[in-house]
């Protein structure tokens, strides 16, 4: 997504939240990343890269907008690389991951056993931002995905609900607020903090074994708040806060997924750690 549209994001969650209800009930435009690049089906992983990564997109993206970078990257560094979206509201292009968050879950399990049978692998590694790195633990959780999954790589993941910089606590004093957000777009109200879905999402723990999870945060964020929250506890999980690796990056929520190459190398870093190499402000270069 183009970075104006990203600042804009919280803005369009609300408008959203108000207008879905008055869309014309007609069918959404899927997004197809370009075929000259990923998601190519004819691509099959290497012995250096074994495993497909498949790209979750996050909140109002979609699967071209939100990799238009990362994808490329992952690309040159010679992984096959497939991107999904999910969540589609009728009525409402573009703007993806806006469903109930289990259906999601449903349909990023049938992309990777789409991706699975096309590649021959045996297992894919996700890369997730934001709702898109949260979304996959239902899947890991109560889907059966551990069985088909090596790592979940999240960028600033909402794991334990979003307070969004505290606007969340506003919502008691509008009434119905909650109950419009609920029925017009429901996985932003699943991702408030306390709601329902996150309270399953992490009982019992946050993570499930076999799988090897790594979170990407910044201090910056403004969208999944307090940032700290975005962290998983767990024998297999890696936190990172990407100004513990670089003090001098300013990345908020939106760029950390979209054009942060010091975050993607933690990314490549995830994928392949039998060949993880330093990550610092000289990695934007790398």
């Amino acid at each position: 997504m183009l970075p104006w549209k990203r600042a804009l994001r919280p803005l369009v969650a609300l408008l959203l939240t108000a207008a879905v209800a008055a869309v014309p009930a007609t069918a959404a435009h899927a997004s197809t990343a370009p075929t000259s690049g990923w998601n190519d089906y004819s691509c099959k992983p290497s012995a250096a890269h074994p495993r497909p990564v498949v790209l979750v997109h996050g909140t109002l993206a979609n699967s071209v907008d939100n990799w238009l970078s990362l994808a490329p990257y992952l690309e040159d560094r010679n992984y096959c690389v497939f991107s999904l979206d999910y969540g589609q509201l009728p009525g409402v292009p573009f703007f993806h991951a806006l469903g109930p968050i289990d259906k999601s879950a449903e349909q990023l399990s049938a992309f990777v056993d789409k991706v699975l049978t096309a590649t021959g692998a045996a297992k894919a590694d996700l890369v997730g931002h934001s709702q898109g790195g949260m979304m996959p633990r239902y899947y890991l959780k109560f889907l059966g995905g551990a069985a088909k999954v090596n790592a979940l790589v999240g960028i600033a993941p909402n794991n334990h609900g979003t307070t969004l910089s505290g606007f969340t606590k506003l919502l008691p004093y509008f009434p119905g607020a909650e109950d419009l957000l609920n029925l017009a777009t429901p996985a932003l109200a699943q991702q408030v903090v306390g709601s329902d879905f996150m309270t399953k999402l992490n009982q019992g723990g946050d993570t499930v074994p076999g799988v090897h999870y790594t979170v990407i945060a910044t201090r910056y964020d403004e969208v999944v708040t307090p940032y700290r929250t975005q962290f998983l506890s767990g024998s297999d999980v890696k936190n990172v806060l990407i100004q513990d690796l670089c003090s001098l990056d300013l990345s908020e929520h939106a760029l950390i997924g979209l054009t942060d190459r010091i975050a993607f190398h933690e990314v490549a870093n995830a994928l392949d750690p039998a060949h993880a190499t330093q990550t610092t402000c000289a990695s934007v270069f790398s």
